[in-house]
Protein backbone atom coordinates (compact mmCIF):
# COMPACT_ATOMS: atom_id res chain seq x y z
CA UNK A 1 0.00 0.00 0.00
CA UNK A 2 1.13 3.52 -0.76
CA UNK A 3 -0.64 6.48 0.87
CA UNK A 4 -0.18 10.04 1.95
CA UNK A 5 0.01 10.75 5.68
CA UNK A 6 -3.61 11.76 6.48
CA UNK A 7 -2.66 13.47 9.71
CA UNK A 8 -0.48 16.01 7.85
CA UNK A 9 -2.76 16.61 4.90
CA UNK A 10 -4.36 20.04 4.49
CA UNK A 11 -7.43 20.50 2.28
CA UNK A 12 -6.87 22.76 -0.75
CA UNK A 13 -8.65 26.09 -0.59
CA UNK A 14 -11.69 26.70 -2.75
CA UNK A 15 -12.38 23.00 -3.29
CA UNK A 16 -15.96 23.03 -2.01
CA UNK A 17 -17.38 20.53 0.46
CA UNK A 18 -15.21 17.69 -0.83
CA UNK A 19 -11.50 18.19 -0.25
CA UNK A 20 -10.10 14.83 0.96
CA UNK A 21 -10.61 11.84 -1.35
CA UNK A 22 -9.74 8.23 -0.52
CA UNK A 23 -9.01 6.00 -3.54
CA UNK A 24 -9.25 2.27 -2.78
CA UNK A 25 -8.11 -0.27 -5.41
CA UNK A 26 -5.85 -3.29 -5.31
CA UNK A 27 -4.41 -2.18 -8.70
CA UNK A 28 -1.58 0.31 -8.23
CA UNK A 29 -2.03 1.50 -11.82
CA UNK A 30 -5.75 2.23 -11.37
CA UNK A 31 -5.03 4.15 -8.16
CA UNK A 32 -2.37 6.26 -9.89
CA UNK A 33 -4.63 7.08 -12.82
CA UNK A 34 -7.45 8.23 -10.53
CA UNK A 35 -5.10 10.04 -8.14
CA UNK A 36 -3.50 11.92 -11.02
CA UNK A 37 -6.82 13.36 -12.18
CA UNK A 38 -7.94 14.18 -8.66
CA UNK A 39 -4.73 16.00 -7.76
CA UNK A 40 -4.93 18.09 -10.93
CA UNK A 41 -8.39 19.18 -9.82
CA UNK A 42 -7.02 20.30 -6.46
CA UNK A 43 -8.13 17.45 -4.23
CA UNK A 44 -6.08 15.92 -1.45
CA UNK A 45 -5.73 12.24 -2.33
CA UNK A 46 -5.14 9.30 0.00
CA UNK A 47 -4.56 5.81 -1.44
CA UNK A 48 -5.30 2.34 -0.05
CA UNK A 49 -4.81 -1.04 -1.69
CA UNK A 50 -7.43 -2.97 0.33
CA UNK A 51 -10.64 -2.56 2.28
CA UNK A 52 -8.88 -3.23 5.60
CA UNK A 53 -6.25 -0.56 4.92
CA UNK A 54 -8.96 1.88 3.84
CA UNK A 55 -10.90 1.35 7.10
CA UNK A 56 -7.76 2.15 9.11
CA UNK A 57 -7.31 5.40 7.18
CA UNK A 58 -10.98 6.31 7.69
CA UNK A 59 -10.57 5.93 11.44
CA UNK A 60 -7.56 8.30 11.46
CA UNK A 61 -8.87 11.01 9.12
CA UNK A 62 -12.34 10.52 7.68
CA UNK A 63 -12.41 11.33 3.94
CA UNK A 64 -15.11 13.44 2.34
CA UNK A 65 -15.30 11.12 -0.67
CA UNK A 66 -14.43 7.46 -1.20
CA UNK A 67 -13.73 5.98 -4.64
CA UNK A 68 -13.61 2.22 -4.11
CA UNK A 69 -13.21 -0.65 -6.49
CA UNK A 70 -15.93 -3.28 -6.16
CA UNK A 71 -13.83 -6.41 -6.79
CA UNK A 72 -10.86 -6.66 -4.40
CA UNK A 73 -9.23 -9.62 -2.62
CA UNK A 74 -10.18 -10.02 1.03
CA UNK A 75 -12.70 -7.32 1.91
CA UNK A 76 -14.40 -6.29 -1.33
CA UNK A 77 -15.96 -2.90 -2.06
CA UNK A 78 -19.43 -3.94 -0.85
CA UNK A 79 -18.14 -5.13 2.53
CA UNK A 80 -15.95 -2.04 2.90
CA UNK A 81 -18.93 0.18 2.10
CA UNK A 82 -21.02 -1.51 4.80
CA UNK A 83 -18.21 -1.07 7.37
CA UNK A 84 -17.74 2.55 6.27
CA UNK A 85 -21.42 3.31 6.88
CA UNK A 86 -21.22 1.78 10.37
CA UNK A 87 -18.45 4.16 11.42
CA UNK A 88 -19.27 6.97 13.83
CA UNK A 89 -18.43 10.27 12.16
CA UNK A 90 -19.47 13.88 12.53
CA UNK A 91 -20.61 14.41 8.94
CA UNK A 92 -21.56 12.47 5.84
CA UNK A 93 -19.04 10.73 3.58
CA UNK A 94 -19.90 10.27 -0.09
CA UNK A 95 -19.19 6.78 -1.48
CA UNK A 96 -18.75 5.90 -5.18
CA UNK A 97 -18.26 2.27 -6.24
CA UNK A 98 -16.05 1.61 -9.25
CA UNK A 99 -17.27 -1.44 -11.12
CA UNK A 100 -17.66 -3.16 -14.42
CA UNK A 101 -21.02 -4.50 -13.23
CA UNK A 102 -24.19 -3.19 -14.83
CA UNK A 103 -26.79 -5.74 -13.72
CA UNK A 104 -29.69 -4.05 -11.93
CA UNK A 105 -29.67 -6.56 -9.05
CA UNK A 106 -25.97 -5.96 -8.47
CA UNK A 107 -26.48 -2.20 -8.55
CA UNK A 108 -29.30 -2.63 -6.03
CA UNK A 109 -26.91 -4.65 -3.85
CA UNK A 110 -24.44 -1.76 -3.88
CA UNK A 111 -27.11 0.79 -3.00
CA UNK A 112 -28.33 -1.42 -0.18
CA UNK A 113 -24.79 -1.54 1.22
CA UNK A 114 -24.73 2.25 1.38
CA UNK A 115 -23.13 3.36 -1.88
CA UNK A 116 -24.25 6.75 -3.22
CA UNK A 117 -23.18 6.38 -6.85
CA UNK A 118 -21.45 4.11 -9.39
CA UNK A 119 -18.81 4.58 -12.04
CA UNK A 120 -18.08 2.02 -14.73
CA UNK A 121 -14.45 1.10 -15.32
CA UNK A 122 -12.46 2.31 -17.15
CA UNK A 123 -13.39 5.62 -15.56
CA UNK A 124 -13.99 8.57 -17.86
CA UNK A 125 -12.39 11.71 -16.30
CA UNK A 126 -15.25 13.98 -17.34
CA UNK A 127 -17.86 11.66 -15.86
CA UNK A 128 -15.78 11.32 -12.71
CA UNK A 129 -15.63 15.09 -12.29
CA UNK A 130 -19.39 15.36 -12.85
CA UNK A 131 -20.13 12.65 -10.26
CA UNK A 132 -17.84 14.37 -7.75
CA UNK A 133 -19.65 17.67 -8.35
CA UNK A 134 -22.96 15.97 -7.66
CA UNK A 135 -21.56 14.49 -4.46
CA UNK A 136 -20.17 17.87 -3.47
CA UNK A 137 -23.64 19.42 -3.70
CA UNK A 138 -25.16 16.63 -1.62
CA UNK A 139 -22.49 16.90 1.09
CA UNK A 140 -22.88 20.70 1.12
CA UNK A 141 -26.63 20.35 1.69
CA UNK A 142 -26.05 17.70 4.35
CA UNK A 143 -23.57 19.86 6.23
CA UNK A 144 -25.83 22.89 5.98
CA UNK A 145 -28.68 20.79 7.35
CA UNK A 146 -26.41 19.44 10.09
CA UNK A 147 -25.39 22.97 11.07
CA UNK A 148 -29.01 24.06 11.17
CA UNK A 149 -29.98 21.00 13.19
CA UNK A 150 -27.18 21.77 15.62
CA UNK A 151 -28.38 25.35 15.89
CA UNK A 152 -31.95 24.10 16.41
CA UNK A 153 -30.67 21.70 19.06
CA UNK A 154 -28.94 24.51 20.94
CA UNK A 155 -32.07 26.65 20.62
CA UNK A 156 -34.23 23.82 21.92
CA UNK A 157 -31.89 23.41 24.88
CA UNK A 158 -32.24 27.09 25.71
CA UNK A 159 -36.02 26.88 25.25
CA UNK A 160 -36.15 23.82 27.51
CA UNK A 161 -34.17 25.66 30.17
CA UNK A 162 -36.55 28.62 29.87
CA UNK A 163 -39.55 26.30 30.00
CA UNK A 164 -38.20 24.56 33.09
CA UNK A 165 -37.71 27.94 34.79
CA UNK A 166 -41.26 29.01 33.85
CA UNK A 167 -42.62 25.67 35.02
CA UNK A 168 -40.92 26.07 38.41
CA UNK A 169 -42.36 29.57 38.67
CA UNK A 170 -45.84 28.30 37.78
CA UNK A 171 -45.63 25.54 40.37
CA UNK A 172 -44.79 28.17 42.98
CA UNK A 173 -47.54 30.45 41.62
CA UNK A 174 -49.99 27.57 42.03
CA UNK A 175 -49.04 27.27 45.70
CA UNK A 176 -49.53 31.00 46.15
CA UNK A 177 -52.92 30.86 44.43
CA UNK A 178 -53.97 27.90 46.56
CA UNK A 179 -53.07 29.92 49.65
CA UNK A 180 -55.84 32.37 48.70
CA UNK A 181 -58.32 29.58 49.49
CA UNK A 182 -56.96 28.44 52.87
CA UNK A 183 -60.14 26.53 53.78
CA UNK A 184 -62.20 24.37 51.45
CA UNK A 185 -64.96 23.89 54.00
CA UNK A 186 -66.06 25.83 57.07
CA UNK A 187 -68.99 25.64 59.44
CA UNK A 188 -70.91 28.79 60.35
CA UNK A 189 -73.08 27.64 63.23
CA UNK A 190 -75.28 24.86 61.85
CA UNK A 191 -74.72 26.05 58.26
CA UNK A 192 -71.70 25.37 56.07
CA UNK A 193 -69.83 26.76 53.05
CA UNK A 194 -67.70 24.43 50.89
CA UNK A 195 -65.45 25.32 47.96
CA UNK A 196 -64.21 23.60 44.80
CA UNK A 197 -61.35 24.99 42.66
CA UNK A 198 -59.91 23.03 39.71
CA UNK A 199 -57.66 25.10 37.39
CA UNK A 200 -57.31 23.72 33.86
CA UNK A 201 -53.55 24.44 34.01
CA UNK A 202 -50.97 25.16 36.69
CA UNK A 203 -52.86 28.30 37.59
CA UNK A 204 -56.28 29.63 36.69
CA UNK A 205 -58.63 32.57 36.59
CA UNK A 206 -61.35 31.25 38.89
CA UNK A 207 -61.60 32.23 42.53
CA UNK A 208 -63.96 31.13 45.30
CA UNK A 209 -64.10 32.21 48.89
CA UNK A 210 -66.03 32.87 52.09
CA UNK A 211 -65.78 35.04 55.20
CA UNK A 212 -67.71 36.11 58.26
CA UNK A 213 -66.95 39.22 60.31
CA UNK A 214 -69.48 38.51 63.08
CA UNK A 215 -71.72 35.60 64.16
CA UNK A 216 -74.94 35.18 62.23
CA UNK A 217 -73.58 36.68 58.98
CA UNK A 218 -71.68 35.00 56.18
CA UNK A 219 -70.55 36.16 52.76
CA UNK A 220 -69.37 33.90 49.93
CA UNK A 221 -68.58 34.29 46.24
CA UNK A 222 -67.62 32.70 42.94
CA UNK A 223 -65.48 34.67 40.45
CA UNK A 224 -64.33 33.89 36.91
CA UNK A 225 -61.73 36.22 35.32
CA UNK A 226 -61.73 36.49 31.52
CA UNK A 227 -59.02 34.58 29.67
CA UNK A 228 -56.63 31.97 30.99
CA UNK A 229 -53.12 31.60 32.29
CA UNK A 230 -50.81 34.02 34.03
CA UNK A 231 -52.74 37.24 33.34
CA UNK A 232 -55.97 35.81 34.71
CA UNK A 233 -54.15 34.33 37.70
CA UNK A 234 -52.66 37.73 38.53
CA UNK A 235 -56.15 39.21 38.45
CA UNK A 236 -57.47 36.52 40.81
CA UNK A 237 -54.57 37.23 43.17
CA UNK A 238 -55.57 40.87 43.20
CA UNK A 239 -59.22 40.06 43.79
CA UNK A 240 -58.24 37.64 46.53
CA UNK A 241 -56.62 40.59 48.31
CA UNK A 242 -59.78 42.65 47.87
CA UNK A 243 -61.85 39.86 49.48
CA UNK A 244 -59.47 38.64 52.16
CA UNK A 245 -61.01 36.23 54.68
CA UNK A 246 -58.28 37.15 57.18
CA UNK A 247 -57.57 40.88 56.92
CA UNK A 248 -60.99 42.47 57.33
CA UNK A 249 -59.68 46.04 57.00
CA UNK A 250 -58.57 45.19 53.42
CA UNK A 251 -61.75 43.32 52.50
CA UNK A 252 -63.91 45.52 50.27
CA UNK A 253 -66.97 43.42 51.11
CA UNK A 254 -66.80 44.57 54.73
CA UNK A 255 -67.59 47.93 56.26
CA UNK A 256 -65.93 48.93 59.53
CA UNK A 257 -68.25 49.91 62.37
CA UNK A 258 -67.90 50.90 66.01
CA UNK A 259 -68.06 47.32 67.23
CA UNK A 260 -66.48 45.45 64.32
CA UNK A 261 -67.26 44.87 60.64
CA UNK A 262 -70.53 44.43 58.79
CA UNK A 263 -71.18 42.93 55.38
CA UNK A 264 -71.47 45.44 52.58
CA UNK A 265 -74.56 45.15 50.36
CA UNK A 266 -73.75 42.90 47.36
CA UNK A 267 -74.64 45.55 44.77
CA UNK A 268 -72.42 48.09 46.54
CA UNK A 269 -69.52 45.65 46.40
CA UNK A 270 -70.09 45.07 42.67
CA UNK A 271 -70.07 48.84 42.00
CA UNK A 272 -66.92 49.32 44.06
CA UNK A 273 -65.09 46.50 42.26
CA UNK A 274 -66.26 47.85 38.90
CA UNK A 275 -64.82 51.29 39.73
CA UNK A 276 -61.54 49.77 40.88
CA UNK A 277 -61.24 47.64 37.76
CA UNK A 278 -61.90 50.49 35.31
CA UNK A 279 -59.72 52.97 37.19
CA UNK A 280 -56.57 50.97 36.41
CA UNK A 281 -55.25 51.82 32.95
CA UNK A 282 -53.78 49.05 30.83
CA UNK A 283 -56.05 46.36 32.24
CA UNK A 284 -58.39 44.85 29.65
CA UNK A 285 -59.57 41.91 31.72
CA UNK A 286 -63.03 41.75 33.21
CA UNK A 287 -64.62 39.16 35.46
CA UNK A 288 -67.97 37.63 36.25
CA UNK A 289 -69.09 37.20 39.85
CA UNK A 290 -71.77 35.95 42.16
CA UNK A 291 -71.53 37.44 45.63
CA UNK A 292 -74.09 36.56 48.29
CA UNK A 293 -74.64 37.39 51.92
CA UNK A 294 -76.82 35.39 54.28
CA UNK A 295 -78.49 36.23 57.56
CA UNK A 296 -78.21 32.87 59.31
CA UNK A 297 -81.03 33.72 61.73
CA UNK A 298 -83.62 34.33 59.02
CA UNK A 299 -82.20 32.50 55.98
CA UNK A 300 -82.52 35.67 53.87
CA UNK A 301 -80.01 35.74 51.03
CA UNK A 302 -79.02 38.95 49.27
CA UNK A 303 -77.12 38.35 46.04
CA UNK A 304 -75.65 40.16 43.05
CA UNK A 305 -75.16 38.34 39.74
CA UNK A 306 -72.58 40.07 37.53
CA UNK A 307 -72.42 38.09 34.31
CA UNK A 308 -71.97 34.78 36.16
CA UNK A 309 -74.10 31.66 35.47
CA UNK A 310 -77.42 31.51 37.33
CA UNK A 311 -77.02 29.94 40.81
CA UNK A 312 -78.96 26.83 41.69
CA UNK A 313 -81.02 26.14 44.80
CA UNK A 314 -81.09 22.42 45.61
CA UNK A 315 -84.14 21.32 47.59
CA UNK A 316 -84.03 18.55 50.22
CA UNK A 317 -86.26 16.42 47.94
CA UNK A 318 -83.76 16.69 45.05
CA UNK A 319 -85.60 19.40 43.14
CA UNK A 320 -83.58 22.29 41.72
CA UNK A 321 -84.37 25.91 40.92
CA UNK A 322 -82.22 28.52 39.18
CA UNK A 323 -82.27 31.99 40.76
CA UNK A 324 -80.84 35.41 39.92
CA UNK A 325 -81.47 38.35 37.62
CA UNK A 326 -78.41 38.33 35.40
CA UNK A 327 -76.28 41.44 34.98
CA UNK A 328 -73.14 42.84 33.36
CA UNK A 329 -69.67 41.49 34.14
CA UNK A 330 -67.46 43.70 36.27
CA UNK A 331 -64.91 45.86 34.48
CA UNK A 332 -66.73 46.23 31.17
CA UNK A 333 -68.66 49.50 31.53
CA UNK A 334 -68.21 52.60 33.67
CA UNK A 335 -71.23 53.42 35.81
CA UNK A 336 -72.77 49.98 35.29
CA UNK A 337 -75.83 49.29 37.43
CA UNK A 338 -76.17 45.99 39.27
CA UNK A 339 -79.41 44.43 40.49
CA UNK A 340 -79.70 42.79 43.87
CA UNK A 341 -81.75 39.61 44.30
CA UNK A 342 -83.27 38.61 47.62
CA UNK A 343 -84.83 35.32 48.61
CA UNK A 344 -85.26 33.18 51.70
CA UNK A 345 -83.72 29.76 52.16
CA UNK A 346 -85.17 27.07 54.39
CA UNK A 347 -83.27 24.56 56.51
CA UNK A 348 -81.90 21.71 54.42
CA UNK A 349 -81.69 23.77 51.22
CA UNK A 350 -78.39 24.34 49.41
CA UNK A 351 -77.26 27.17 47.16
CA UNK A 352 -74.74 26.23 44.45
CA UNK A 353 -72.62 28.89 42.72
CA UNK A 354 -70.51 27.63 39.81
CA UNK A 355 -68.36 28.91 36.97
CA UNK A 356 -69.07 28.33 33.27
CA UNK A 357 -66.32 25.70 33.29
CA UNK A 358 -69.17 23.38 34.27
CA UNK A 359 -71.87 24.47 31.85
CA UNK A 360 -69.55 25.00 28.86
CA UNK A 361 -67.70 21.70 29.29
CA UNK A 362 -67.53 19.68 26.04
CA UNK A 363 -69.18 16.28 26.35
CA UNK A 364 -68.30 12.92 24.86
CA UNK A 365 -71.82 12.76 23.41
CA UNK A 366 -71.31 16.12 21.71
CA UNK A 367 -72.30 19.65 22.67
CA UNK A 368 -71.85 21.28 26.05
CA UNK A 369 -73.21 20.41 29.47
CA UNK A 370 -75.42 23.53 29.79
CA UNK A 371 -77.41 24.43 32.92
CA UNK A 372 -79.94 21.60 32.65
CA UNK A 373 -77.12 19.10 32.25
CA UNK A 374 -75.59 20.42 35.46
CA UNK A 375 -78.94 19.93 37.19
CA UNK A 376 -78.90 16.30 36.02
CA UNK A 377 -75.38 15.88 37.41
CA UNK A 378 -76.53 17.25 40.75
CA UNK A 379 -79.33 14.67 40.83
CA UNK A 380 -76.78 11.94 40.10
CA UNK A 381 -74.77 12.71 43.23
CA UNK A 382 -75.05 10.18 46.01
CA UNK A 383 -77.98 10.81 48.41
CA UNK A 384 -76.99 12.25 51.74
CA UNK A 385 -73.75 13.78 50.51
CA UNK A 386 -72.93 17.26 51.69
CA UNK A 387 -70.12 19.78 51.72
CA UNK A 388 -66.81 18.86 50.13
CA UNK A 389 -67.95 15.30 49.49
CA UNK A 390 -70.85 16.56 47.37
CA UNK A 391 -68.63 18.90 45.33
CA UNK A 392 -66.03 16.20 44.72
CA UNK A 393 -68.72 13.79 43.54
CA UNK A 394 -70.20 16.48 41.29
CA UNK A 395 -66.79 17.10 39.70
CA UNK A 396 -66.17 13.36 39.28
CA UNK A 397 -69.54 12.96 37.55
CA UNK A 398 -68.50 15.72 35.15
CA UNK A 399 -65.18 14.07 34.28
CA UNK A 400 -67.03 10.86 33.45
CA UNK A 401 -68.96 12.52 30.60
CA UNK A 402 -66.25 14.90 29.31
CA UNK A 403 -65.09 14.57 25.70
CA UNK A 404 -62.35 11.86 25.80
CA UNK A 405 -58.74 13.00 25.47
CA UNK A 406 -59.71 16.65 25.58
CA UNK A 407 -59.30 17.31 29.28
CA UNK A 408 -60.44 20.48 30.98
CA UNK A 409 -60.83 23.38 28.58
CA UNK A 410 -61.58 25.92 31.31
CA UNK A 411 -61.16 26.31 35.04
CA UNK A 412 -63.91 24.66 37.08
CA UNK A 413 -65.01 26.08 40.40
CA UNK A 414 -68.01 26.05 42.70
CA UNK A 415 -69.22 27.37 46.06
CA UNK A 416 -71.82 25.41 47.99
CA UNK A 417 -73.79 27.03 50.84
CA UNK A 418 -75.82 24.64 52.99
CA UNK A 419 -78.37 26.38 55.16
CA UNK A 420 -79.39 24.93 58.49
CA UNK A 421 -79.82 28.12 60.51
CA UNK A 422 -77.61 29.25 63.33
Amino acid sequence: MQSNDPSRATPPSGSGSISRVLVVDDSRLQRRILAGSLKKWGFEVIEADSGDAALHICRVAAPDLVLSDWMMPGMDGIEFCREFRQMDRADYGYFILLTSKSDKMEIAQGLDAGADDFLTKPVNPGELRARISAGDRIIAMQRELSDKNQMIGHTLQRLQAAYDAIDRDLVQAKKIQQSMVPELSRDFGASKVSLLLKPCGHIGGDLVGMFSARPGQVGFYSIDVSGHGITSAMMTARLGGYLSPVYFDQNLALVAGNDGHDLRAPTDLAKLLNERQLADTGIDEYFTMIYATVNLATGVVQMVQAGHPYPMIIRPDGGVEFVGQGGLPIGLMAGAEFTQSEFRMHPGERLLLYSDGFTECSLAAGGMLEAEGLADLVRCCQPGQSGQEFLDDLYWNLTEIMAPGQGMEDDISATLFEFNGL
